[in-house]
């Protein structure tokens, strides 16, 4: 079960109480005050482990709590110190104050460790009251309290490229088919119910994560579907795949614009991402209709085709546009997962983008 949010209560532990004791042994006339000091209470630690990808091991749990310090013993025996609770939570997950809404922590790096509250101190042990004028102590410290705070713990996937598009145009099957994600295909709409993370190899020594969330309607900004719920998981991505369904009713430049137009009202930082364009399902109709399809959206954002992407080895019976250059969109590339249609060249055209965004 994916979970991306969950509140919790976090507790560090206690500092265990001073001990109030004398010295008694056989032949130790008046042995003084001996008793130990307190053990500190269990500090609170998130710990970034990127095999876990998912919150969902938080699922029921309200309150997280460290132990407490034991208390201190005669003969001057410090408490044992209480262990400390450590919270795993995969990278990209961000702490958030539940009263204020501030950001506390954002914790995006394996094997990152944080210590979040800090154990109360132990009480000390009336060993530490005596005096010329207090011989007899019989006093010794209770141990601090531990820090308490409510947060809500929110996952943002990391990713290098984001694919943006409506239900069923081909997000799901194009992850399947580049990387080792294995989401459920289907001829239906919001096949995809949560994000998918996959790992795409362009070569022996290089690859990228590519991220699907669930299809984008109109008015997703404004809550309806699925897609507004999950655009946080692509608000880390590096680059912006959007994905144009040549096969659907609607023109490919009203597809385009409208998820721009989506994203844009979601977040203006997100909407001006490096981005690329790939034209889907161009097996379902033949090239030249493609083709006019192609030209039809060039024209419509004020570019023309270009033979920059050959080099990829993009299908010559299709038009396409590269840009040598670091300007949106970085290419527009006309595919098919299922018929594996310039589905390398758009790899390595990926592979390009990112490198020259670095």
């Amino acid at each position: 079960m994916f979970v991306d949010s969950v509140e919790l209560k976090l507790s560090s532990g206690k500092g265990g109480q001073g001990c109030s004791s004398f010295r008694r042994e056989k032949f130790v006339a008046k042995g003084g005050p001996d008793g130990g000091d307190g053990g500190r209470g269990g500090d609170v630690w998130f710990v970034v482990d990127k095999n876990t990808d998912t919150l969902s091991h938080f699922k029921g749990k309200t309150h997280l709590k460290a132990k407490n310090g034991r208390p201190g013993m005669p003969r001057k025996c410090a408490g044992k110190t209480g262990e400390s609770l450590y919270v795993k939570v995969p990278p990209g997950t961000q702490v958030i104050d539940r009263e204020t809404g501030e950001l506390l922590l954002d914790l995006t790096e394996d094997g990152q460790k944080v210590k979040f509250l800090k154990g109360g101190k132990g009480g000390l042990g009336n060993v530490h009251f005596k005096s010329s004028t207090n011989q007899r102590p019989t006093y010794a410290q209770p141990g601090e309290p531990g820090e308490e705070k409510e947060v809500r713990l929110e996952l943002k996937l990391i990713a290098d490229v984001g694919l943006v598009g409506f239900p069923n145009v081909g997000k799901s099957t194009l992850i399947s088919t580049v990387s080792n994600a294995h989401p459920e295909v289907a001829n239906y709409e919001f096949t995809t119910l949560t994000p998918k993370l996959g790992v795409v190899a362009i070569d022996e020594y290089r690859s990228f994560v590519m991220a699907d969330i669930p299809g984008i309607i109109e008015g997703a900004s404004d809550g309806r579907g699925l897609g507004i719920e999950f655009l946080k998981h692509i608000e880390r991505t590096k680059t912006l795949l959007y994905m144009i369904d040549v096969a659907n009713y609607r023109e490919v430049t009203e597809q385009f614009e409208a998820l721009q137009a989506e994203l844009e009202r979601y977040s203006k930082e997100l909407a001006s991402r490096p981005y690329a364009i790939a034209l889907t399902r161009i097996d379902a109709i033949d090239a030249e209709q493609v083709n006019e399809k192609m030209w039809e959206l060039l024209k419509a954002i004020g570019l023309a085709p270009n033979d920059v992407l050959k080099k990829y080895g993009v299908d010559e019976n299709y038009i396409s546009y590269g840009s040598e250059e670091k300007s949106n969109p970085h290419f527009v590339m006309p595919i098919s997962a299922v018929a594996k249609i310039n589905i390398r060249p758009l790899i390595f055209a990926l592979a390009d983008v990112m490198e020259k965004r670095q």
